[in-house]
């Protein structure tokens, strides 16, 4: 990327840094909502830039994390059928169910490939029609309108082998959810910018005036990152709650409304499940009725299926802000990105795994 130094430089974000501190004047909890805005906090050493009275906490922003793991374990029993070609991005191939995962599925035989588009998983149908081709849809609003597409493709096309597993959930009500805990310590929030880009930012103006909550949509590199948190701890300390936009080059009000109208062709809301934390009303996207026969989840009927999360794994609590990797005994110790315990440290987006890869496990103290 041509201009991508720009927004890391040094002397710049040292100079964002000195005005957040002069800002300051009490202590404040902030919480960045996607995993990719935490892996370039951990990787930049932003968080310890800053004065000790300023804390950032790290949110559910990462869709590995959260897919409930009933999901998985379907998923595996799918993926492992003979007549199955099960298709998956990278990120999904090494999460943890009850016991396998889909690596392990895939080295007995199962035929599980990585594809980087779903339309990758819908060509592979119209080339393997004997086959029955199952796509893994995860993710946030960001990834949906590709899904949506793939799917109203194939019913377009009339490709009848082809169906997808949908576990796709929704920011705004996880965010609610966050604020409606007894247990919230969260101020403000930096909301990711590649959801806004599809999404908009008009769907939080709604939760910060309800709530008294500034929220700032960022982007992902340093000096996005460090702005938005400047304009964060300038809204709180003059005590005003509404929604900014610090990623104009890329984030408008409206988003992308053509993105939106193909979500709500193929999709509907619905109450979703999120791993670590609970069912979050109207939270999660399902496949309308109409395409019940592209649903992989009607199609395929998996016995009962007894799910068992590691005793260990407090990442639940990390999804929602109330710890931190460092408070957990098991953390690069019994669980590492090679023996991950849970979603938090195998997926690219994972707060264990970015404090795990940027060697916060080798520190006597995380900050």
């Amino acid at each position: 990327m041509k201009y991508i130094d720009e927004y890391r430089d040094e002397k710049l974000a040292r100079n964002i840094v000195n005005d957040i501190s002069r800002t300051l004047t009490r202590p404040w909890v902030i919480m960045e909502v996607c995993g990719g805005q935490t892996h370039a906090i951990v990787k930049y050493g932003l968080d310890q830039m800053f004065p000790k009275r300023m804390e950032l906490v790290h949110g559910p922003g990462c869709p590995v994390c959260v897919t409930p793991l009933e999901l998985i374990d379907k998923a595996l029993a799918i993926a492992s059928r003979p007549d199955v070609i099960f298709c998956s991005f990278g990120d999904m191939m090494r999460v943890p169910g009850s016991g396998d995962d889909l690596l392990q599925v895939k080295a007995r035989g199962g035929d599980v490939r990585i594809v980087y588009s779903p339309l990758d998983a819908l060509k592979l149908a119209r080339e393997n029609p004997e086959k029955k081709v199952v796509f893994f849809a995860v993710g946030f609003e960001t990834t949906a309108p590709a899904n949506a597409m793939a799917v109203w493709k194939a019913k377009e096309d009339g490709v009848r082998n082809f169906s997808m597993l949908v576990s796709h959930v929704l920011v705004p009500p996880a965010m609610t959810a966050i604020l409606n805990s007894s247990k919230n310590r969260v101020q403000g929030f930096l909301a990711a910018g590649h959801v806004c880009s599809v999404m908009g930012y008009w769907e939080y103006e709604p939760i910060s005036t309800d709530y008294r909550v500034p929220i700032v949509v960022s982007g992902f590199e340093p000096l996005d990152i460090l702005e938005g948190i400047l304009m964060l701890v300038r809204q709180l300390e003059l005590g005003k709650a509404k929604v900014e936009n610090q990623y104009t080059r890329i984030v408008t009000r409206s988003g992308n409304t053509l993105a939106q109208e193909k979500i709500l062709d193929v999709f509907e809301v619905c109450d979703r499940n999120w791993r670590g934390i609970g069912e979050i009303p109207q939270s999660g996207l399902r496949l309308k009725d109409e395409f019940n026969s592209f649903d992989a989840a009607k199609i395929f009927k998996t016995e009962q299926i007894q799910t068992q999360e590691s005793p260990l794994c407090i990442s639940g609590e990390i999804l929602q802000g109330l710890k931190k990797p460092s408070d957990c005994p098991a953390f690069g110790r019994q669980c590492t990105p090679e023996n991950p315990l849970g979603t938090t440290m195998v997926s690219s987006e994972g707060t264990c795994a970015a404090f795990y890869n940027f060697g916060r496990h080798e520190l006597q103290e995380f900050y």
